[in-house]
Protein backbone atom coordinates (compact mmCIF):
# COMPACT_ATOMS: atom_id res chain seq x y z
CA UNK A 1 0.00 0.00 0.00
CA UNK A 2 1.08 3.61 -0.78
CA UNK A 3 1.30 5.59 2.37
CA UNK A 4 2.97 8.91 0.05
CA UNK A 5 -0.12 10.87 1.71
CA UNK A 6 -0.13 9.56 4.73
CA UNK A 7 3.60 10.81 5.05
CA UNK A 8 2.64 14.20 3.45
CA UNK A 9 -0.21 14.61 6.06
CA UNK A 10 2.09 14.50 8.61
CA UNK A 11 4.55 16.57 7.34
CA UNK A 12 2.14 19.05 7.61
CA UNK A 13 1.39 19.00 10.77
CA UNK A 14 5.25 19.70 11.90
CA UNK A 15 5.32 22.59 14.45
CA UNK A 16 1.96 21.84 15.85
CA UNK A 17 1.99 22.47 19.82
CA UNK A 18 -0.77 21.13 22.05
CA UNK A 19 -2.72 23.40 24.12
CA UNK A 20 -2.31 23.21 27.99
CA UNK A 21 -3.47 19.61 29.29
CA UNK A 22 -2.81 17.47 26.19
CA UNK A 23 -5.72 19.05 24.31
CA UNK A 24 -5.04 18.53 20.45
CA UNK A 25 -7.04 18.88 17.18
CA UNK A 26 -5.99 14.93 16.98
CA UNK A 27 -7.58 14.19 20.26
CA UNK A 28 -10.74 16.11 19.39
CA UNK A 29 -11.26 14.13 16.53
CA UNK A 30 -10.68 10.88 17.73
CA UNK A 31 -13.21 11.64 20.59
CA UNK A 32 -10.10 11.24 23.69
CA UNK A 33 -8.79 14.86 24.75
CA UNK A 34 -6.52 15.37 27.33
CA UNK A 35 -4.61 12.26 27.43
CA UNK A 36 -0.93 11.44 25.29
CA UNK A 37 -1.46 11.83 22.32
CA UNK A 38 1.36 10.29 20.10
CA UNK A 39 -0.85 6.72 19.08
CA UNK A 40 -3.90 9.12 18.25
CA UNK A 41 -1.88 11.28 16.17
CA UNK A 42 -0.86 8.36 13.97
CA UNK A 43 -3.90 7.04 13.96
CA UNK A 44 -5.27 10.85 12.58
CA UNK A 45 -2.76 10.87 9.83
CA UNK A 46 -3.26 7.66 8.60
CA UNK A 47 -7.14 8.87 8.19
CA UNK A 48 -6.68 11.98 6.76
CA UNK A 49 -3.96 10.27 4.36
CA UNK A 50 -6.76 7.79 3.25
CA UNK A 51 -5.97 4.83 4.94
CA UNK A 52 -7.42 4.52 7.87
CA UNK A 53 -6.13 2.30 10.59
CA UNK A 54 -8.77 -0.76 11.92
CA UNK A 55 -10.09 -0.22 15.69
CA UNK A 56 -7.71 -0.95 17.64
CA UNK A 57 -9.30 -0.51 21.52
CA UNK A 58 -11.13 2.75 19.46
CA UNK A 59 -13.51 3.39 16.74
CA UNK A 60 -10.58 5.07 15.19
CA UNK A 61 -7.21 3.40 15.42
CA UNK A 62 -5.39 3.18 18.42
CA UNK A 63 -4.95 5.55 21.75
CA UNK A 64 -2.27 2.92 24.07
CA UNK A 65 0.78 1.89 22.36
CA UNK A 66 1.08 -1.58 23.75
CA UNK A 67 -2.48 -2.27 22.91
CA UNK A 68 -1.65 -1.21 19.55
CA UNK A 69 1.81 -3.37 19.61
CA UNK A 70 -0.39 -6.27 20.39
CA UNK A 71 -2.67 -6.07 18.09
CA UNK A 72 -0.26 -5.42 15.09
CA UNK A 73 1.79 -9.07 16.80
CA UNK A 74 -1.25 -11.02 16.57
CA UNK A 75 -1.81 -9.39 13.08
CA UNK A 76 1.58 -10.75 11.93
CA UNK A 77 1.87 -6.93 10.65
CA UNK A 78 5.55 -6.63 12.45
CA UNK A 79 8.40 -5.55 9.83
CA UNK A 80 12.19 -6.24 10.21
CA UNK A 81 12.66 -3.44 7.62
CA UNK A 82 11.12 -0.17 7.70
CA UNK A 83 9.64 1.41 4.40
CA UNK A 84 8.34 5.49 4.51
CA UNK A 85 5.36 5.13 5.98
CA UNK A 86 5.16 1.98 8.30
CA UNK A 87 4.46 2.81 12.14
CA UNK A 88 7.29 2.79 14.39
CA UNK A 89 6.88 1.93 18.38
CA UNK A 90 9.63 2.37 21.08
CA UNK A 91 10.56 0.83 24.02
CA UNK A 92 12.90 2.88 25.83
CA UNK A 93 13.97 0.97 29.05
CA UNK A 94 14.27 -2.32 26.85
CA UNK A 95 11.31 -3.80 28.99
CA UNK A 96 9.08 -5.06 25.93
CA UNK A 97 6.36 -2.40 27.15
CA UNK A 98 6.31 -0.02 24.00
CA UNK A 99 5.96 3.51 25.30
CA UNK A 100 5.94 5.88 22.36
CA UNK A 101 5.32 5.57 18.69
CA UNK A 102 5.64 8.19 15.39
CA UNK A 103 5.87 7.32 11.55
CA UNK A 104 9.13 5.88 10.14
CA UNK A 105 10.02 8.30 7.32
CA UNK A 106 14.13 7.46 6.66
CA UNK A 107 17.51 5.51 7.46
CA UNK A 108 20.04 7.70 8.55
CA UNK A 109 22.86 5.14 8.75
CA UNK A 110 22.95 1.61 10.47
CA UNK A 111 21.82 3.02 14.03
CA UNK A 112 19.57 5.81 13.16
CA UNK A 113 16.40 7.01 11.49
CA UNK A 114 14.37 10.01 10.99
CA UNK A 115 10.79 10.11 11.99
CA UNK A 116 7.55 12.64 12.46
CA UNK A 117 6.09 11.88 15.85
CA UNK A 118 3.49 13.34 17.67
CA UNK A 119 3.50 14.33 21.42
CA UNK A 120 7.06 14.39 21.67
CA UNK A 121 10.36 17.07 22.29
CA UNK A 122 13.48 17.40 23.03
CA UNK A 123 12.54 17.27 26.95
CA UNK A 124 9.96 14.40 27.12
CA UNK A 125 9.96 11.98 24.43
CA UNK A 126 6.84 10.48 24.95
CA UNK A 127 4.53 13.51 26.40
CA UNK A 128 6.37 16.62 24.92
CA UNK A 129 3.09 18.37 23.29
CA UNK A 130 4.91 18.86 20.05
CA UNK A 131 4.58 17.00 15.94
CA UNK A 132 8.20 16.94 15.83
CA UNK A 133 10.85 15.09 13.34
CA UNK A 134 13.11 13.05 15.29
CA UNK A 135 16.60 11.11 14.82
CA UNK A 136 16.21 7.63 16.53
CA UNK A 137 18.59 5.08 16.71
CA UNK A 138 16.77 1.14 15.91
CA UNK A 139 17.75 -0.36 19.59
CA UNK A 140 14.40 -1.36 21.61
CA UNK A 141 11.97 -0.80 17.90
CA UNK A 142 9.64 -2.29 16.08
CA UNK A 143 7.86 -1.19 13.09
CA UNK A 144 4.28 -2.30 11.37
CA UNK A 145 3.41 -2.07 7.86
CA UNK A 146 0.27 -1.71 7.14
CA UNK A 147 -0.75 -3.19 3.60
Amino acid sequence: MDLTNVVKVARQEVGYSESKGNLTKYGEWFGLNGVPWCGIFVSWCYAMGGVPLPSIGFKRGFAGCQTAVDYFKAHNMIVKTPTVGDIVFFDWQGDGRYDHTGIYLKNNDNDTFTTIEGNTSVINQSNGGCVMFRNRHYKNCIFVHIS
